[in-house]
């Protein structure tokens, strides 16, 4: 199959070398040149509009802003190929998801909502959780495509948005299981208890998931390598916090989280992974301390 593919950050890269591994021809384009090894594999093309014109075509792409500038505000849609599929792979807000819907139905352009769960290096081995919203043709055509690049779909409902919703939320409770660990430290080191034996605990028991397996770790060796950055994680935060705006509703400890992750962003730690706020935790949450001592201890 002829697929397009935009965006080709760490996680659109993978993405894309697994669709090439199994025998499908994409044209890809980034928004900025890619160095030579970055690009090795892929075929790029000069512009977005030439991957609008595949059978399929994936966006991969930071935020909101970044798919307006690039599809709608590039007018992708007006030109793109009859009976395309888009697939929007990104975290999005809700109120864009639906703007995305109502516009491709205008254009006559398929649209399916996928974000995804999973960091690059799930990505590079194809499993990624897809969680997918959108026209039952649509998706059962592309599904074989998502089945390259995932290792479960799950297929929530007609209505695009509701995996957007579904994606945000996840996020949101990530960011609490990461508080609610650093808290949990905070509490037995207070007594000498070491971290690693305090999680060997919590996952033995009551807390065992991926989340809590895989940020433990991060907790524990402190060593926050990037693998989703905490300034990407701080976007989806206020994106969970647009969302429960529109409900009406009190959500106290997004409002907690999103602070707390605030302040590694504001220290300068945008660029390590979003587990780092367990370190501002622990660093007492002062915004100075944190700037300082944080980064002598994350170059």
């Amino acid at each position: 199959m002829h697929i397009g593919f935009i965006g080709l950050g760490s996680m659109g890269r993978a993405m894309a070398r697994n669709l090439i591994k199994a025998g499908h021809d994409v044209s890809a384009w980034n928004r900025t040149a890619l160095k030579p090894e970055a690009a090795h594999g892929i075929t790029t093309v000069d512009g977005p509009e030439e991957a609008f014109q595949a059978e399929v075509v994936f966006t991969m792409l930071s935020d909101d802003a970044a798919i307006r500038g690039v599809v709608l505000e590039g007018a992708l849609l007006d030109g793109a190929r009859a009976e395309l599929i888009h697939v929007v792979t990104s975290t999005i807000s809700i109120a864009f998801a639906e703007e995305l819907a109502a516009r491709h139905e205008e254009a006559g352009v398929g649209f399916v909502s996928a974000p995804v769960l999973g960091r690059p290096d799930v990505a590079a081995r194809g499993e990624l959780n897809m969680l997918v919203g959108g026209k039952v043709d649509a998706i059962t055509a592309i599904k074989p495509l998502l089945a390259v690049l995932s290792k479960k779909v799950w297929q929530l409902g007609e209505i695009p948005a509701q995996a957007n919703a579904a994606k945000i939320a996840a996020n949101m409770m990530i960011a609490m299981a990461i508080e609610a660990m650093a808290e949990g430290v905070a509490l037995t080191e207070s007594v000498g208890l070491e971290r690693a034996r305090f999680f060997e605990l919590i996952l033995g028991t009551l807390f065992a998931g991926r989340a809590y397996e895989s940020y433990s770790a991060q907790i524990t060796e402190g060593a926050f390598k990037p693998g989703f950055q905490a300034k990407l994680g701080l976007k989806d935060l206020r994106l969970a916090t647009e969302a429960g705006s529109a409900t009406g509703r009190s959500l106290p400890m997004l409002d907690a989280v999103r602070e707390r992750l605030s302040d590694a962003v504001s220290a300068g730690l945008g660029e390590r992974d979003w587990s780092i706020m367990a370190d501002v935790t622990l660093r007492g949450g002062n915004r100075s301390t944190i700037s300082a001592a944080a980064k002598e201890k994350h170059p």
